[in-house]
């Protein structure tokens, strides 16, 4: 009869602990590599994605699109709220939203400060508000005589890079937002107290700022010797503190393009308001972000910086 002897090492204590600690610690970087979800592209729909993930990630934006009631499924603020869902627990597929903003082919490259704006104009006003704010423009004769005033709501501002190109200077956000506002000469306008036609200049002034201040940097200009759009790649100082008039703004949000103007590809770098720490959203693609963006500093340099979205942070 064989006797079996117990082998001493099958009667050693199980290490659980340990397993535990790695499980444990596994987890933990998971939990860092993907505390944010991405969303599907559907084509060439990386414009929308973008956009997307601003939105989502943009605290008083969100918490209004979850608390907005509407149970038509046709609106884009249902859709909205539905994607919002989604997205804080899995990849999300934004095809509804694509029906609601008649984009039936996917694989044509579009302008994501487009579907910005569109988005922004689709919604209920009050979804939409902390986005919007008033410019008014005063024409004036040579003589100084008023001779129109405008105020109207603006979503993003349009920052002109061209000028600042073609001199070789230095572009950088300050620069191009006060060559935004610098009057405009403009001939032949009729002036009622001078009884006819003469030169006048046109100024833009800020008459309410945005709780969200959006700037376009304006990279595709037309050419006039080429008789094309062109893509403007020059380097861009872009701080990360902006003071506008009676407020300070925060940087949160880049949407960056790489590319050419019809086959480029667009991606959103933002800075998260529940752990402050900086994502890069590529599509489905999610991490921590490492560029020069989320670095600690006054300012950084871009090429690839399309549209940035600054939070009000202090009134002065």
């Amino acid at each position: 009869m064989k006797i079996e002897q117990n082998n001493p090492k099958d009667n050693r204590p199980k290490k659980k602990g340990c397993d535990e600690a790695i499980v444990r610690r596994f987890k933990m970087r998971l939990d860092l590599i993907f505390a944010y979800n991405g969303l599907g592209n559907q084509g060439s729909t990386c414009y929308l994605n973008s956009v997307l993930q601003v939105f989502f990630m943009t605290k008083d934006f969100r918490g209004a699109v979850e608390s907005h009631v509407s149970q038509d499924q046709k609106n884009i603020d249902f859709q909205l709220k539905s994607l919002f869902k989604t997205l804080k627990t899995s990849e999300a597929h934004p095809k509804d939203i694509l029906t609601i903003l008649n984009i039936s082919n996917v694989y044509k490259q579009r302008d994501a400060a487009e579907y910005f704006e569109m988005i922004l104009n689709k919604v209920h006003p009050d979804l939409s508000q902390i986005f919007k704010g008033h410019l008014r423009h005063t024409t004036r004769c040579s003589k100084r005589h008023v001779t129109g005033v405008e105020t109207g709501p603006f979503w993003t501002l349009p920052l002109s890079l061209k000028a600042l190109s073609e001199s070789n200077k230095s572009c950088s956000v300050r620069k191009c937002f006060e060559e935004f506002f610098q009057p405009l000469t403009v001939c032949g306008i009729y002036c009622d107290q001078c009884e006819g036609k003469t030169d006048a200049t046109i100024a833009c002034e800020l008459i309410q700022s945005p709780e969200i201040l959006t700037l376009l940097l304006k990279r595709f200009e037309f050419d006039n010797h080429s008789m094309s759009y062109v893509k403007i790649e020059s380097q861009v100082d872009v701080p990360h503190i902006y003071h506008a008039k009676d407020c300070t703004y925060e940087l949160y949000a880049v949407v960056d393009h790489v590319g050419s103007l019809r086959g480029g590809h667009y991606t959103a770098t933002i800075k998260s308001y529940e752990d402050h720490n900086w994502y890069r959203f590529d599509d489905t693609y999610v991490r921590p972000d490492t560029s020069q963006v989320s670095q600690q500093g006054e300012s950084f340099s871009s090429e690839k910086a399309y549209l940035l979205m600054y939070r009000k942070e202090l009134y002065l």
